[in-house]
Order: structure tokens, then sequence, then C-alpha cells
């Protein structure tokens, strides 16, 4: 299987051909397309497709920038995937319709071939509410989809799987920010192994400094501009996506290439150009890391990113607080090997590492349409019994001592279903800066760190921003008093909505086709209101048994009663080193029948 993959960016086209075991068969780039260049982006898909027809295809992957909410997953395309991108052609000028335009001219080359979008936006999907809401009158808000979407989904996660294998950790317990540097740039604050806050909002307009794009911007302003400036909503449109950012600033160019040669020779603009570009890159990498409470490495990639030594080293001036020690040789010599995908320019001892990764949104892309396409629907899979847990704390003998007394050791009261696990006679009480919890039940075993688990209604009745977590992972979660019989424990961190999640014992997870910290989805089979539960943690162990973990409120969501399950449809996060080595989507597959 030969799958062709068409990136059009906002000034350029890069293509590549992959054969099954993901070899390239052929790639290449076309740059600079715009009018005043001479070559538009149909003159470089016409010469792509003059090079391809020596070559056998089987499918066609497309990168598409923005698919609004209606597409978290790889998605075959047909006439109403068609209609949803031109949908979103107003919110992504510079993309979208360059996209359509080798959809459509694909489609008309190859009508018997499937074609395959996959979408910047994914990656982005899942952000908390916190940062994708935008503080404006909510009913508006719904009524236009306002909300912070992102773009370069596809980079971000590409870039932090190969910074992960790098540091040789797995990305869910990394908390990394990427800077994708290019024509289009943007930060995201990658946080075990999601996206946590990014630069570019509902439009891809929002953020960074770009080649021709504003990036932040007063709304003030532009408001006047309307108002008082004369200007036409499309002169306006054209002043911020075309004329603005590096080539607005300069007067020179979009191209950093041409700044730094002109900047290097006195030209005041390029200078301030420059400047401006990297004090807004700088800024936005130390919110994030205040935002994720730590960081352990920066990656750059995009054009800028990758081969910007100068821009690399201004960018990182003044981060020491945070940790950061640049090698400054490193730096300047940074050329990645054709057959390497990153490179290290931190020095040893420095604290948070910095990389800078060759992006591959190309091989991405033709995985995910590879398995779009070759997906198979398995049968005879069985349904998952679900759990509803209730708030409860998991405490270390040194806290349940304190709560309950010098020496006190857990009272069984009944068993759960995991072998080893019950519920405790002890009960604590949380206090939060609000409100307080009475009567929260302490599960055994005790365990090495203390957690306490709620659910989104407590975390608003006790007052505390609460963190969705993977159980075990604490750090840098929300504070909580516990109060016990025997005295009080103030938790620094600890606090956390946990994550919806199946244990399941190996021979569970064969049948179903899933590995360990694979990702899936769960359609809800016996409630009363018909419910996909996403973003469910699979947890293999020899000792578990087979059980989907959520908490009251998701339960009270669908309607759960005693004796529910549910049907499992697999996302592509898998635990097989993709996402870690080579940054995997996160996007869902085909569902699996029940």
């Amino acid at each position: 299987m030969n799958t062709l993959v068409i990136n059009c960016g906002s000034s350029s086209v890069k293509y590549a051909l992959f054969d099954a075991h993901e070899s390239v068969l052929l790639q290449g780039k076309r740059e600079r397309l715009s009018a005043n260049e001479g070559k538009s982006h149909q003159d470089a898909l016409n010469e792509l497709f003059k090079e391809l027809e020596a070559f056998d295809i089987s499918a066609i992957g497309h990168r598409v920038v923005h698919g609004g909410d209606a597409f978290r997953a790889p998605t075959p395309i047909d006439v109403d995937v068609i209609s949803a991108i031109e949908r979103w052609c107003p919110a992504a000028p510079m993309h979208n319709p360059y996209a359509l335009m080798a959809i459509q001219d694909a489609q008309s080359r190859f009508p018997d071939l499937p074609n395959v979008a996959v979408f910047d936006t994914a990656f982005h999907a899942r952000m908390p509410r916190r940062a994708s809401t935008y503080a404006i009158d909510h009913d508006v808000a719904q009524k236009h989809d306002i909300r912070r979407f992102g773009f370069h989904g596809i980079s971000h996660e590409y870039a932090a799987g190969v910074a992960a294998g790098f540091l040789q950790r797995p990305l869910d317990s990394l908390r990394l920010v990427t800077l994708h540097l290019g024509n289009g740039a943007s930060a995201c604050a990658v946080e075990y192994g999601r996206s946590a806050e990014t630069s570019m909002g509902n439009t891809p307009l929002e953020g960074l400094v770009m080649g021709t794009r504003s990036g932040d911007v007063d709304a003030g302003v532009l408001l006047g501009l309307c108002q008082s400036g004369g200007y036409s909503i499309e002169e306006l449109n054209t002043l911020l996506n075309r004329n603005s950012g590096l080539k607005g600033l300069s007067g020179i160019s979009n191209d950093l290439r041409d700044i730094e040669e002109a900047a290097a020779q006195g030209h005041d603009r390029a200078q301030l150009a420059i400047n401006v570009f990297a004090h807004r890159a700088r800024k936005y990498v130390g919110a994030y890391a205040a935002a994720m409470g730590g960081i352990d490495a920066i990656v750059f990639t995009g054009g800028i990113g990758e081969n910007s030594a100068s821009m690399r080293e201004r960018i990182l001036q003044r981060l020491e607080f945070l940790g950061v020690q640049l090698d400054l040789d490193r730096n300047r010599r940074s050329q990645i090997a054709k057959d390497e995908e990153y490179a290290v320019i931190s020095e040893p001892h420095s604290r948070v590492d910095v990389i800078v990764v060759k992006t591959n949104e190309e091989r991405m892309i033709a995985r995910e349409t590879q398995r779009v396409v070759g997906t198979e629907t398995p049968s005879d899979v069985p349904s998952i019994p679900i759990a509803v847990s209730a708030r409860h704390c998991h405490l270390t003998q040194e806290t349940f001592e304190k709560l309950f007394g010098a020496g006190a050791e857990p009272t069984m009261d009944k068993p759960l279903v995991q072998p080893g696990q019950f519920a405790c006679k002890e009960r604590v009480n949380l206090i939060g800066p609000r409100n307080r919890i009475d009567g929260v039940r302490v599960l055994g075993p005790l365990r090495s760190v203390d957690q306490v688990e709620v659910a989104r209604t407590d975390e608003f009745r006790l007052g505390v921003d609460a963190p969705v977590r993977d159980s075990g992972k604490v750090s840098g979660s929300a504070p909580i008093t516990l109060e016990g019989p025997a005295g009080t424990v103030k938790l620094k961190e600890g606090l956390i909505c946990a994550r919806r999640h199946i244990h399941m014992h190996p021979d569970d997870a064969t049948q179903f086709g899933v590995n360990d910290k694979d990702e899936v989805s769960v359609s809800i089979l016996d409630g009363e209101r018909s419910l996909i539960f996403g973003d469910v943690l699979v947890r293999v162990k020899d000792s578990y048994v087979l059980e989907m973990h959520i908490d009251t409120d998701e339960a009270n969501a669908a309607e759960l009663g005693r004796g529910a399950s549910g049907g499992l449809s697999v996302n592509d996060i898998d635990s097989d080193g993709g996402v870690k080595q080579l940054g995997k989507g996160a996007y869902q597959k085909k569902e699996k029948t029940v």
C-alpha cells in the first residue's frame, strides 16, 4: 500500500509517498508560493502529480488545518467532509482553501482512490475547558462556535513524541513546551501527553508572531480600525492575515532568512521584527511553564525552529530561572543529520532539556491514512462492566497514622472487585477553601503516595481546582486538608479528578486488541441515555479483573445504575513506543462493534 501525503501550508506544498513500511519513495517541497512570487499552490500541485506518474498509489492523506469540533479523528473524505472543511475556510483562510484545492484535484485525478483528512485541530480537542473557553457571552460563544481550537497539532504531537523518546521517559510523565516556528507559528503546553494549552485560538491568527499573520492584537484596536479607520472586514482580514507579522513589522519579507540578512546590515525594522518575534515566543514559554507547574523540556520544530540558531538563542535568553542552560556551540552547529530526528542543544547539566526536532507531519499523516483505510472491524468483542467510584482517599502509612493515631492500621469493611483492594471502615473529612465534605471513604491497602479522588461537583463544592490525572500521578495536583479523629493533615498536592480508566487482565487486553496505556472510547449500552466516554485509559496487569471505573458525575450524566456495561472503540495513542517515539496521533479509530 503506497500512501501519498499532501500537506498544503499557507506558503508551501510538501508531499511524500510512503510504502506500507513507511519508507519514503518520493518526497519534495515547493516553497514561497504566492501571487507575488509568481508560483501558485495549483502550480505546485501540477508539478507534484507529474512527478507521481511513475508510481502506484493506494490512498491519499491530506493535512487539513481546521476541522472545528466536528472532527477529532482522521476521516475518509466524502461530500459531507468537504462541506465541513469549506465551512471553516473563513476561520483558516490561508490553509483550508488550499487543502480543499488539493483534495478536489486529487479526487479528480484519482477518482477510485480513498482520500483521508487528518486534522491539525485534533490534538488540541481535549484541552481543559479553562484553556479552550473565551471570556465572552456564553450564549454568543455557543451559537457561533467560538472557542480555542488550536492548530499545528500534528507537528506538536510528533515533536513531543520524539522528545519523549530522547528523554527515555513516557510522554505521559512529561511537561513540555513545543514551539512550531515557521511562516505559521504556535506554542503548545504538552502536559502529560496532552495539549493543555496552545497559542493559536479559534483561528490560526491568534498567538505568536508569524510570517504574515499578526498573532495577538488587542481586540479594541481592531474595533477602532473598523469604526474610525475606514477598514472594511475584507481589508482587515488582509491586514491581519497577509500584511502583518514579520512582513508587516519589517517591511521586507515574511521570510526570516531575508529579515535576518537585512538586520545584520543594520535595518532597524528588520531588527525590531526579530526582537518582537523572539519576545512573544519567550513570553509563551514562561506562561506555559507556570500553567503546568514546571517544565521538563523545550522543543523547537518547524522551518524557523529547526534552522535558525540565532532565533532559538534569542528566545531562550533570560529563561535560566526555569533551569534552561543553552549550549551555544551545540545550538550553532545543530544541523540534524539526514537519518536523525532531533538534536539536543542544551548543556548536559541543564535542568530543562532543549531539543530541536525535525518535524515529520507527512509520516504521521501517512500512518493515520493507512490506519483508516486498513481498519477492520472485529466481531465477538464482549462488553465491559462499569463501576462507579464515589469520592475516596488512598493514604500513606504516615498520613493514616496522623489521622487515626500512632500504630493505626486500616480496617476492612468490604472487598472490592480488584483483587487485594478493599473499602475501609475509616473515613476522613475533606476541607477546602470554600466548604467541606465529611465522611469520605478510605480505600486499602495503604499506598506510597497520598491521593484523594473527587468528582467535578465535589471540586466546586470544596472550592478547589483539581486536575484530571491518571492514578498515582499527583505531582503538581491540588492541595487539600484531611481531617481525622486523631489529627489533621494538610496535603500540598494529591487532590485529583481521576481519569476514567479500565482495568484489564492480559487475556482481556488480547481479546480486545489493546495494550497497557492505550486510550479507548466506551459507548454505554445499558444507561437511560446513550453516551460515549472518550479518552478512557487502559490499564493492564496480571492481577486485574475487567472493569471500567468512572466517577459519580460521569455516571449521573449517563443515568447508569448497577450492572451497567459498555462497548469498546479504540483510539490510537498506544503504549508500544508509537506515541513516545514517533508522536502517534490522538485520533479515534473506527469503532469496534459489540
